[in-house]
């Protein structure tokens, strides 16, 4: 069972953050996600020591580098922080495009060798003008297309979420939608989120830091592989309500469902579709016509209209890497929740995308939104412990490499990772995309890589642990649980299989985070009773909730979920503990058929009908398990896992594991007249009647710990 828990884990890894699902991990930069399974070796920069204030040396323009008209940013200046000693470069110095564009290409390289990935595009803006802009490797293999920074459409996920949050802004500069407004008024009342028990209603800036108080749920329905199911954006969010689980305002827990209902309240207010409203308010404006909400399907009235056909023909495929090469995936639909992530865009676009955000929203004589929104997406909305994303108002905020802030968003779909980072204290901004579901750690890590290369000074990595810690291993190990999750069901049992946490303590005083198909290593940052850690690699941090006095859950950097510490009944080796010995159980169970003696099979009617119903069990629990083994075996495809959902394996494993716990109610009903018997003669031996309590009790803790998991519930696939 550990081989399987191991397996279900891997194959399910892009359903966390955040997770979280797809959409959902491409959101919050966490660094215990599962889309980073290594991390890249840190290079430092080399410092020149004939100079105080390094001076890029001037070289000639590349060809891929572009420059924007000058002086688009001068309106926009913040006030840089002090550059570290031995920084390759000051604040005010610009990169050197030559060497920025000589690093980019040495990253790109290995790590798409490394990590097989078959295209990829970056851009990078500063004060104004575009330093790099390239496409690296292929958007199509067959037939063979490369890629092409201005043409190449890339799926860009969760990056979508931004231009909702502009066009939810630009509404609250008009005055026609309040952030502190219950969100319920500016939706129509099919779509009114519902009390369920809970005294404050969801505002609207709940839904821009993610603390609307939803559970998540994806599969089956957050990506669509055939463009006959899908739907429009008001009846999905009709049809997929999630439950509400949280009073709101009190955990940041990433909701793909609450930025879909944002952009239809955004919609519903200015009486537009998303698509045209984005694309009149912002796509048009900023003269980005390679970028699109719209998505390749053939003309129907009940969605949005198509992609122009001039798009469709510049799409990149998306890929998944096997074993035997590149396997190439259909398109995949989200337009059904188009304001979380069914944006396509090319480098070339994202390029002016990042010019407008770093200069406040203009760009060309073209005003996207104004002053207050400029303020906002750089005003975070949650109080967080330093080093932890506070949401401005929808915008992930980082810690950077020098402690400089960033802000801007990670994007995944199934098959393509993005990341955008903007860093106003430099003029900066990052874009990164790939076409490969393989590409999460380089689009994650590219950004930081360009500011440790240029703009900071050399570090000592690893971090060292501490001695108290180690001597205190208890205070912090244990297994914990992402709040990004459903509240029940079949959905629920597999999340929890594959989202969790487990921490442990090194002997050298460091702290370890096993979980969602990686391991990460963190050093104490100060007092060790504080429970603030730093990565051992990085400037990601953890940070721990103390009550009292112990540590009861922690957040990351990326504070798109709270993992909780959860008891011994939720443990993941206490399920797959307690599921090898009801295996071992019911094998034995069904061996000792063939084998009792003739004396065993002396029983009341009791006990022969007890016999029965546990024979019945053990076949039950056999088939349940071998079902589970036999769906986990198939999900080596994350792809296949969202559209198939549930699949009928896994809802027969389900119902069968269902009746066999119901039938252990009727064991532990029996067990006293099973244990009294008849005359002796006519009784089961006292060994016999001992492992028939034994199997019952193993029995029924395996079926309290599946009810606790959501595991007994083949109807909510």
């Amino acid at each position: 069972m550990n081989a399987l828990a191991k397996a279900a884990a891997t194959a399910l890894a892009f359903m966390v953050v955040g997770t979280g699902w797809a959409l959902a991990q491409d959101a919050p930069r966490s660094p215990l996600g599962p889309t980073q399974p290594r991390a890249f070796t840190r290079q430092a920069p080399v410092p020149n020591p004939t100079r105080a204030r390094p001076v890029p040396r001037r070289v000639a323009a590349s060809p891929a580098v572009a420059q924007a008209a000058p002086g688009t940013l001068e309106a926009y200046v913040v006030t840089p922080p002090a550059t570290p000693d031995g920084a390759r470069l000051l604040a005010a110095d610009p990169l050197p495009p030559a060497e920025l564009e000589a690093f980019v290409d040495g990253v790109m390289r290995d790590a798409m060798a490394r990590d097989h990935i078959a295209g990829a595009a970056v851009s990078v803006v500063q004060n104004g003008k575009i330093m790099l802009k390239k496409g690296y490797g292929f958007a199509s293999l067959s037939p063979a297309r490369r890629v092409d920074p201005d043409r190449s459409l890339f799926r860009i996920g969760s990056i979508s979420k931004t231009f909702t949050w502009i066009a939810l802004m630009r509404e609250v500069e008009a005055g026609r939608i309040r952030l502190e407004a219950p969100i319920n008024l500016y939706l129509p009342e099919k779509l009114q989120v519902r009390d369920q028990g809970f005294s404050t209603p969801v505002r609207v800036a709940n839904l821009m830091d993610h603390s609307a108080g939803f559970e998540d749920r994806a599969l089956g329905h957050l990506f669509e592989a055939r463009v006959g199911r899908e739907r429009p954006l008001e009846l999905y969010l009709r049809q997929e309500r999630p439950r509400r689980v949280r009073e709101p305002g009190e955990v940041a827990s990433y909701s793909n469902y609450g930025v879909g209902l944002a952009g239809e309240a955004v919609s519903y207010v200015a009486q537009r579709p998303f698509e045209r409203l984005v694309e009149e308010g912002i796509l048009t404006p900023l003269g980005l016509s390679h970028t699109t909400f719209r998505e390749p399907h053939p003309a129907n009235d009940k969605l949005p209209a198509p992609m122009p056909a001039n798009l469709v023909a510049d799409l990149a495929d998306g890929y998944r890497w096997t074993p035997g090469g590149f396997q190439k995936r259909g398109f995949e639909y989200i337009g059904h929740i188009a304001p979380a992530g069914a944006a396509s865009s090319t480098a070339g676009d994202m390029a002016r995308y990042m010019a407008m955000l770093l200069n406040g929203g203009t760009l060309d004589a073209a005003t996207i939104f104004g002053p207050r929104a400029a303020k906002a997406f750089r005003t975070p909305l949650r109080r967080t412990p330093p080093g932890v994303n506070g949401w401005a108002h929808g915008f992930a905020v980082y810690t950077l490499p020098t402690g400089r802030r960033g802000y801007g968003h990670e994007g995944a779909t199934l098959s393509f990772m993005s990341n955008m980072v903007v860093v106003p204290d430099l003029g900066l901004g990052v874009f990164v995309t790939t076409n490969t579901d393989t590409g999460a750690p380089l689009a994650h890590q590219l950004p930081e890589r360009i500011l440790q290369q240029f703009y900071a000074a050399p570090e000592a990595m690893p971090r060292s642990g501490v001695a108290e810690l180690a001597e205190n291993r208890g205070r912090y190990e244990g297994d914990y649980v992402s709040t990004r999750s459903p509240s029940g069901g079949l959905e629920a049992f597999v999340m929890r299989m594959s989202s969790g946490v487990k921490l442990d303590v090194t002997p050298d005083g460091r702290l370890t985070s096993h979980g969602q198909g990686r391991v990460r290593i963190w050093t104490p940052e100060g007092d060790v009773s504080a429970g603030r850690f730093i990565a051992a690699d990085g400037p990601d941090r953890l940070v721990f909730g103390i009550r009292p006095g112990q540590p009861v859950n922690f957040t990351t950097s990326a504070n798109g979920a709270l993992f909780e510490r959860v008891g011994f009944w939720k443990q993941p080796m206490t399920l797959l503990a307690l599921a090898a010995a009801a295996a071992i159980a019911a094998v034995s169970t069904l061996a000792g058929v063939l084998f009792r003696n003739r004396r065993e099979f002396r029983e009341t009617s009791i006990q022969a009908l007890m016999s029965q119903v546990q024979n019945a069990q053990a076949a039950l629990w056999i088939t349940a398990l071998l079902l589970f083994l036999v769906w986990v075996s198939k999900t080596g495809d994350v792809a296949e896992v969202m559209y198939g959902w549930p699949g009928s394996m896994l809802v027969l494993a389900s119902a069968c594991a269902l009746v066999a716990a119901l039938l252990t109610l009727a064991s532990l009903a029996a067990l006293p007249s099973v244990w009294r018997g008849g005359r002796r003669v006519d009784s089961w031996t006292s060994l016999r009647k001992t492992g028939f309590c034994l199997t019952a009790a193993i029995y029924a803790a395996f079926s309290i710990v599946l009810g606790l998991w959501g595991a007994l519930a083949p109807w909510s696939g």
